[in-house]
This record gives C-alpha cells, sequence and structure tokens, in this order.
C-alpha cells in the first residue's frame, strides 16, 4: 500500500512532570502529533482522508530500574534524558559510556506508537502501544565517547545515540524489542495492525 513520511508541526513541549505515569508521556507526545497530522490531512483533502495514521515517540531514561523493583512499583520518578540539541547536550546522555560501571551504563527506552484509523467519514480512533527496552553500554574508552560525540550524530536523538548508526560499537545488551531502541517499537506495532485488518475493513473505507 501507499505510504507517505508526514512530520509533524506539533510542537513537542509537553511537561514530563505532569504526568502520574511515565509512559503517559511519550504516548500522549505520539498522540499529539499524530492528529496533527491527520487533521492537516483531511482538511487539504476532506474526499481523500488518510486510512491510517502512526505517530511514534522515544524516551530514555538513565540508571534504569527494572520494572518490578519496589522503586518502579511505588512510582518513584527516573531521570528522563531529553532530545539532545547540541553536542554539549549529548555529552550529558553518553557520558556514563566510560565513567561509569556496566549496571550505571544501563538506559531504559520506552517507545510508544499511536494509531489512528477511520471508522467513519468524518472522525477516528484512536489505539496506543507502548513498549520497552533495557539497554547496556559497553565500558569504551574516552577518544571512543569523544569521536561520537563530535560526530554529531546523537543531536535531535533520544538518549543522545543512534543504535542502527554509528553508536552501535556503543551498545553491548539490549533487552527486549531491538526495534524500540532504533525509534520504533516495530514488533508491538505490527501485532497491532494485524488486529486492526481483523477489526476495520480498510477496502471499504
Amino acid at each position: 500500500p501507499d505510504r507517505e513520511v508526514i512530520p509533524s508541526t506539533s510542537p513537542e513541549n509537553l511537561p514530563p512532570s505532569s504526568f502520574e505515569q511515565t509512559h503517559e508521556y511519550p504516548v500522549a507526545t505520539a498522540t499529539r502529533t499524530a492528529v496533527e497530522v491527520y487533521k492537516r490531512l483531511v482538511e487539504a483533502d476532506p474526499d481523500d482522508p488518510p486510512d491510517l495514521v502512526v505517530g511514534a515517540d522515544t524516551v530514555v531514561f538513565m540508571h534504569a530500574l527494572p520494572a518490578t523493583t519496589p522503586e518502579v512499583e511505588r512510582g518513584t520518578p527516573q531521570e528522563l534524558l531529553e532530545k539532545p540539541t547540541s553536542k554539549a547536550d549529548v555529552v550529558s546522555g553518553v557520558s556514563p559510556v566510560y565513567i561509569c560501571t556496566l549496571h550505571g551504563n544501563q538506559r531504559l527506552m520506552d517507545s510508544p506508537v499511536v494509531s489512528l484509523s477511520i471508522l467513519t467519514a468524518p472522525g477516528y480512533a484512536i489505539r496506543e502501544l507502548d513498549g520497552r527496552s533495557l539497554v547496556s553500554f559497553a565500558e569504551n574508552s574516552r577518544h571512543v565517547f569523544e569521536a561520537y560525540v563530535e560526530n554529531g550524530e546523537g543531536i535531535d536523538r533520544s538518549g543522545g545515540f543512534a543504535v542502527q548508526g554509528l553508536g552501535a560499537p556503543l551498545i553491548c545488551k539490549v533487552d527486549g524489542d531491538y526495534n524500540i531502541v532504533a525509534g520504533f517499537p516495530g514488533t508491538a506495532a505490527f501485532k497491532m495492525l494485524d488486529i486492526l485488518v481483523e477489526e476495520v475493513d480498510f477496502l471499504t473505507i
């Protein structure tokens, strides 16, 4: 089927502190950006609205705690890494690559996806899901870290690194879906799309 990548114009400026549960923050951001794209496309061509809009957002937490720990169960907040906007910001995200032990080098990637499917015209339905993967950084030497920061690849990327790019050597282990670390919860999203196909006959839309 035809597909198109359309950047959202919705600002990603929701305050993380306004959400009771951590995962609600990226889900809300993904929802807002997806709805913005959907409404913009409908306004541009009311007679040809999109069948499906998928929006995603990824956040990274430093010194991740396993989901079953008492701290997480009590809702203890974890340090959230925003997308760096400069090389200096990248340093704050990946500097533990060479100054921490392996245990301290863990990051929790939380990546939700939102699908908007047309069930009646006009209108849409929202389906949400989120997936999580635990990333462990290797103990790299200082010059490797500095070279990666200088390259600039980590700018505007969640956590300040790209596992699918030059940042791959920084990572020694991924617990969970690799695609989440790359920025999209592929396995969970494809399962959801399979369910949507059963629920919605796109050929009749």
